[in-house]
């Protein structure tokens, strides 16, 4: 298990999809908002879930959060589109709705820096996450990722278009531990 101060992330379990899929992608607008394609709606149990975990798929690396001082799940965590040329990987999570607005966002986003930088020797990170979205904004800035743009509507939500901001850090600009 990966160890920040408030979380843990750690390996998919079985019975954290069910947890996952029901506070997560069942939320018809929270699904929309995080992930860049159409919600639909996947049959409880099935292996045909983006919860399930395909350990073979080298270009991600899915962990499920877990508060460290008792063990309960809090969302998930991935460190997705890994370039290993070019030494990039994108950084996303999802945190449970009685788990936001505790600091685990930004516990979690300086945990996947460390496994990005140190344990994959990454050279850069990058999140993309719509203009609104304060929570994951500010858990980006605090670990150092600095605004490189916005993508002007480029993302479809419910209806219409938002735009998206990018944000990039590269190893030579983390400190680790330097969390505010």
């Amino acid at each position: 298990m990966l160890r920040g101060r408030k979380v843990g992330l750690r390996a998919r379990h079985e019975d954290d999809i069910p947890v996952l899929q029901a506070e997560l992608y069942d939320d018809v607008v929270n699904y929309s908002r995080a992930a860049g394609r159409p919600w639909r709606p996947i049959t409880p149990g099935s292996k045909e879930s983006q919860l399930v975990v395909d350990d073979k798929d080298e270009r991600q690396v899915p962990f499920s959060a877990v508060e460290l001082d008792s063990g309960t799940l809090v969302g998930t965590a991935v460190l997705a589109n890994i370039d290993d040329h070019n030494r990039s990987a994108h950084i996303g999570l999802g945190l449970l709705p009685s788990a936001r607005g505790k600091g685990y966002g930004t516990d979690v986003v300086a945990v996947l820096c460390h496994y990005g930088f140190v344990v994959r020797g990454l050279q850069r990170l990058q999140i993309e996450t719509l203009s609104d979205n304060t929570a994951m904004l500010r858990s980006a800035e605090r670990n150092g990722f600095v605004r490189e743009g916005v993508l002007r509507s480029s993302a479809w939500v419910m209806g219409e278009f938002l735009d998206e901001v990018l944000l990039g850090l590269l190893v030579q600009d983390w400190t680790p531990g330097s969390r505010s």
